[in-house]
C-alpha cells in the first residue's frame, strides 16, 4: 500500500460537508478514505465513477402552476395512490432515519 502523504484542498459548501460527513460517521469510513476511494474510482474508470448529467425531470414547483396545470399534477398523485405505488409519510421517513442514523 502506498504511502499517503499527497495533500488536498478544497473549498465545499458547509451544509453539504455536514451532511456527507454524517453519513460516512455513520458508515465508518474517515472523509479522507472516501476522497481517496472516489479518486481511485475515478482511475479506474477513467472518468467520473456516476453520470454527470440534468435530470430529465425537475421537481414540481407548485407556485408557478396554473389552476389547469395544480389539478393535472394532483390527478397523477391520486392515480400513482389508487395503483398502490406510493408509501406512507411516516413509513418513508422512518427508512431515512434507520438508513442515515438520524
Amino acid at each position: 500500500m502506498a504511502a499517503k502523504s499527497a495533500n488536498l484542498y478544497a473549498r465545499i459548501e458547509p451544509d453539504v460537508k455536514e451532511q456527507a460527513e454524517s453519513i460516512l460517521s455513520a458508515l465508518g469510513i474517515p472523509a479522507s478514505n472516501a476522497i481517496n476511494i472516489f479518486y481511485k474510482q475515478i482511475i479506474l474508470q477513467r472518468g467520473l465513477p456516476f453520470e454527470v448529467k440534468i435530470p430529465s425531470a425537475r421537481p414540481v414547483d407548485m407556485s408557478t402552476l396554473s389552476e389547469a396545470e395544480m389539478n393535472a399534477e394532483l390527478e397523477k398523485g391520486y392515480a400513482d395512490m389508487t395503483a398502490g405505488r406510493t408509501k406512507p409519510a411516516k413509513t418513508v421517513f422512518a427508512n431515512i432515519r434507520k438508513d442515515y442514523n438520524l
